[in-house]
């Protein structure tokens, strides 16, 4: 074992309660392993993660992975179609998804949908009507949305605004931006959900955001297998390893992690619903 692996602490060295929320990990990402599953979960547990959010991207996804889930209870669940998936999709499946929602309460939220300029793997107009429909059908189940905005945020913000969503439960995922997005967030009352790059060390204008943003409006989140924080980037992220973000908004807001740790995790149990 190399020398920095010795160094970097194990995430249940912060001896953190077991009261946290992952809002957004990607469990059955690709195949997934039903053998790794427990391991992750035990070490979340371990970590201080009471509850954990997996983000099926469509309905595939969910109908063949959900059931996987059957034996964790601390696992809820988020289902949309992606942006970067809009292509291969059909918007019959929103409608299909009312029908699951109705079906299964551990389905919590709509998302991730929105909007994605980087990769601009699907036409834009594709996206947007895709990101509109599943809007309106989080409306027409009275659920919270988690939106992936990226090279996109003002296009975002305006199809927010036109569908009436300033006010609502919106769950800005994967936070990545500085103090002007922060504001408008902010003045849109939406719940920032803020990710491992907070604690690379280039990311002074993520932290500059973080510092502005309300204790009050968030979360926080792995985005499992990505975005792995220090001291662990590198690796294949994992929801034990959400203390670390914790400890750098700790520091960057001036309080105790185990502080941040107890109030971001009932923020996301107000913004989901969780029991």
């Amino acid at each position: 074992m190399s020398k920095k692996n010795k160094e970097r602490p194990l995430p249940e060295s912060l001896e953190l309660p077991c009261v946290g929320v992952e809002t957004h990990a990607h469990l059955d990402y690709k195949r997934l392993d039903p053998e790794n599953l427990p391991l992750v979960l035990e070490r979340a547990a371990r970590a201080g993660i009471a509850r954990i959010g997996n983000v099926f991207l469509g309905l595939e996804a969910y109908q063949a992975n959900a059931p996987v889930f059957a034996a964790h209870p601390q696992v809820f669940f988020l289902l949309g179609v992606h942006p970067n998936d809009a292509a291969q999709s059909d918007l019959r499946h929103v409608a299909d998804m009312a029908a699951l929602f109705a079906a299964d309460p551990n389905l919590k939220a709509v998302g991730e949908i929105g909007l994605d300029f980087y990769w601009d793997e699907t036409p834009r107009d594709v996206q947007d009507r895709f990101f509109r429909e599943q809007l309106a059908l989080a409306r027409e189940l009275d659920r919270p949305v988690a939106v992936h905005s990226r090279d996109a945020h003002a296009e975002t913000l305006a199809v927010l605004d036109e569908s009436g969503f300033p006010g609502e439960r919106v769950l800005w995922h994967c936070f990545g931006g500085g103090p002007d997005l922060a504001g408008e967030l902010s003045r849109r009352g939406y719940t920032v959900s803020i990710p491992g790059p907070v604690t690379y060390s280039k990311n002074e204008a993520l932290r500059e955001a973080v510092a502005l943003l309300d204790m009050s409006r968030l979360v926080l989140e792995s985005d499992a297998p990505f975005l792995t924080p220090e001291p662990y980037r590198g690796r294949p992220n994992e929801p034990a390893y959400n203390v670390f973000t914790a400890q750098t908004v700790a520091r960057v807001k001036g309080l105790e992690t185990r502080d941040v740790w107890e109030r971001t995790a009932d923020n996301a149990r107000r913004f989901f619903g969780l029991e």
